[in-house]
């Protein structure tokens, strides 16, 4: 098996000891995206706004690694706040259709930078 790691400025930098994402064959496993800016680091303000900015930040990962978000098909979905799950429910149809990815639903007391919002992906090419 060999791993390749895959990077592109236009998610956020890893605050961590992490790769944006792995490639092992036709499989790619995106690490949790918060709702931070790629440009300036700073958290969206509100949870539809981070939101937003995480599925663009998994757009942006998954396209570097030759993939989209319609090649996604599990995502896990971390809230610090379950009341926010029928807003997640609304955003989800702006960036996924029909069949929709396989998708599990955790609330979390926290996640890094005070973030109301982290999911990560598996996207099969």
């Amino acid at each position: 098996m060999t791993k390749h790691p895959i990077r592109t400025e236009d998610a956020p930098e890893a605050i961590g000891t992490y790769s944006q994402a792995v490639a092992v064959g036709e499989t790619i496993y995106l690490s949790g995206q918060i709702g931070l800016d790629p440009k300036t680091m700073e958290m969206a303000e509100g949870f539809e706004a981070q939101a937003h900015r995480v599925f663009a930040n998994l757009r942006a990962v998954a396209a570097a690694s030759g993939g989209s978000l319609e090649d996604i098909v599990k995502l896990t979905v971390f809230l610090n706040d379950l009341a926010n799950f029928a807003t997640l429910n609304e955003i989800m149809p702006q960036y996924f259709s029909s069949p929709y990815p396989a998708r599990s639903a955790v609330g979390v007391s926290q996640l890094p930078r005070g973030a109301l919002i982290e999911i990560d992906a598996i996207v099969v090419k």
